[in-house]
C-alpha cells in the first residue's frame, strides 16, 4: 500500500511527505501538491513590518479548532497601493502556505483589489483539500483584517490633521 502511494504522489504534482511521529519507526506518508511544498520549504515576505507606522496594516486571525495563528502585514504607499507584506505563521504546512501565496498575490495590488482575493482562489491555486480548505480562510480573513486595521489608522491619522488645523 505505501509503494502505491508513493508511486502516485511521486508521478503526479504532488510531494510524497514523511513526518515522524512519536516513535522513531513510525511514519505517516502524506501527499501535498508541490506548490504547498515549494511555498512551506521556501516561505516568501516572512517577517514583520513596523506595527506603529501609520502605512502598515496588521491582520491577526486564528483558528480555534485546529490551533493555527495568522499575522499578515501590509505597508501601503500614499496612492493606496500595497508595496510590501509581511507574515508570520503559527500552523500547518498549508497555513503557512496560504499565508506566503497571498503575500505575493497582494503586492502591487490596490486596497480594494487586494480584498477580491477570495479563500477559494487561494485553494485552488494551491490545491488544497476539503480538510485544509480552512486555511485558505484564515489568509483571506488575515487580509480583510490588515486592511481594516490600515483604513482604521488612515482614519485616526485625517482626525487627528483636522485636529490640529482647528
Amino acid at each position: 500500500m505505501a509503494g502505491v502511494l508513493a508511486k502516485k504522489c511521486l508521478a503526479s504534482p504532488l510531494r510524497l511527505v514523511h513526518r515522524r511521529l512519536s516513535a522513531p519507526e513510525v511514519r505517516v506518508q502524506c501527499c501535498y501538491h508541490a506548490k504547498v511544498v515549494d511555498h512551506y520549504e521556501n516561505p516568501r515576505n516572512v517577517g514583520s513590518l513596523d506595527k506603529k507606522s501609520k502605512n502598515v496594516g496588521t491582520g491577526l486571525v486564528g483558528a480555534p479548532a485546529c490551533g493555527d495563528v495568522m499575522k499578515l502585514q501590509i505597508e501601503v504607499d500614499d496612492m493606496g497601493k500595497i508595496v510590501d507584506a509581511k507574515f508570520k505563521t503559527f500552523g500547518c504546512g498549508s497555513a503557512i502556505a496560504s499565508s506566503s501565496l497571498v503575500t505575493e498575490w497582494v503586492k502591487g495590488k490596490s486596497l480594494d483589489d487586494a480584498l477580491m482575493i477570495k479563500n477559494t482562489d487561494i485553494a485552488k491555486e494551491l490545491s488544497l483539500p476539503p480538510v485544509k480548505l480552512h486555511c485558505s480562510m484564515l489568509a483571506e480573513d488575515a487580509i480583510k483584517a490588515a486592511l481594516i486595521d490600515y483604513r482604521h489608522k488612515q482614519q485616526e491619522n485625517q482626525l487627528g490633521a483636522v485636529e490640529a488645523t482647528n
